[in-house]
């Protein structure tokens, strides 16, 4: 007999057990950890950019202005000239394994599948992006290929925001809505300040400095957004204000001196001040004789450290009389990042883990 309706959701796995009353009890299937980071270009051609570009600023979590409004303006102004602006950019930074972003995202994930597994834990790690590939939706499939029906959702982003985590548990909810039969889940909202997330970073801020000496300031540059969202309730600005705060504290070196700044404005409304470049300038301007730069807010390095910090705002701060500019790269592959990001991931994970492989600290 023909079906009348089709149904709404995914197809799923035939049980070949189904009806079957003596069926065995099913096994546990193993835990999934989905590590989500923002996204890149396939490639770093305009075609590929601008693919990108196309989901990434059709969010209306990232824009937040009327779609209609925004669709004309995207694609009538942004889309036709900015891929081609930006594709020698990424051509630039490009690895001979692909995109930066990319390529360190995926060894985040390899890295914290072998230290799990290496620890006893039945787990299995797979990277999403929120924008391009791999995408959540994928990862989210593989895992449930896997037998996961437990899965935890790791942003890697520190510091919670709309634009970047929210979205992410609303793309996964999106793709799980599509189906019969949903994992159980979990979401990590932030570690902003998490001494495995902290400890790494100061970590390498040190190995720098014992390597290359000690500037005169420290700058700390987070990824900017519109002063609007922060003054309707999205906690950004104070998240990295306290990142900055348990950075400093963890430095611990009285000497230098430890600033915030926020970086990539776009549009032509306020955003989260200090900004970036403008203050870099002015310490050119002041004859400041060092100056080293970290993004915090970013666990893999992409186009906005390499390019933008690395050399665009180097190149501010050198043009206005400044003296030496060093940028400390992010997190990456770190060894010792690695075991914390586990450490985080075995602590969300509480009460699905066996009891007895739940490390104390």
């Amino acid at each position: 007999m023909p079906k009348l309706f089709a149904s709404p959701y995914l197809p799923e796995a035939q049980d070949a057990d189904l009806f079957n009353p003596q069926a065995p009890v099913r096994e546990v299937g193993p835990i999934g950890i989905l590590l989500v980071n923002l996204g890149t270009p396939d490639q770093p051609d305009a075609a590929s950019i601008r693919r990108y570009l196309g989901e990434f600023l059709s969010d209306p979590r990232v824009i937040e202005i009327p779609q209609p409004v925004w669709q004309i303006i995207l694609r009538l102004f942004i889309l036709p000239r900015r891929p081609s602006k930006l594709a020698p950019r990424y051509k630039d930074i490009w690895l001979q394994d692909g995109a930066p972003l990319l390529v360190y995202s995926q060894a985040q994930a390899n890295g914290l599948q072998e230290l799990l597994q290496a620890q006893g834990h039945d787990v299995n790690v797979e990277l999403g992006m929120r924008y391009g590939n791999p995408s959540i939706a994928s990862g989210l499939d593989k895992l449930k290929a896997a037998g996961c029906e437990r899965i935890l959702t790791l942003p890697l982003y520190p510091q919670y925001a709309a634009s970047t985590t929210a979205t992410a548990v609303d793309c996964v909810a999106a793709h799980l809505g599509k189906q019969r039969n949903q994992p159980e889940l979990r979401f990590i909202k932030r570690y902003h300040t998490h001494p495995d997330y902290i400890g790494p970073l100061a970590a390498q801020i040190r190995r720098y400095w014992d390597e290359h000496g000690k500037p005169e300031r420290l700058l700390l540059s987070f990824h900017g957004l519109p002063r609007r969202c922060v003054e309707l309730g999205d906690p950004y600005y104070r998240d990295c204000r306290e990142t900055a705060d348990a950075l400093r504290a963890a430095l611990d070196e009285p000497a230098v001196d430890v600033h915030l700044a926020f970086q990539s404005r776009f549009g032509a409304q306020r955003w989260l001040e200090p900004y970036t470049e403008p203050t870099l300038r002015e310490w050119g301007k002041q004859g400041v004789g060092r100056v080293d730069a970290i993004c915090p807010g970013f666990l893999a390095d992409c186009l906005e450290t390499l390019e933008e910090i690395q050399v665009e705002c180097r190149d501010a701060f050198l043009e206005e009389g400044g003296g030496e500019f060093h940028y400390i790269p992010c997190l990456n592959a770190d060894p010792q990042w690695i075991e914390g990001l586990g450490r985080l991931a075995v602590q969300h994970l509480g009460g699905w883990l066996p009891a007895r492989l739940v490390p104390t600290r």
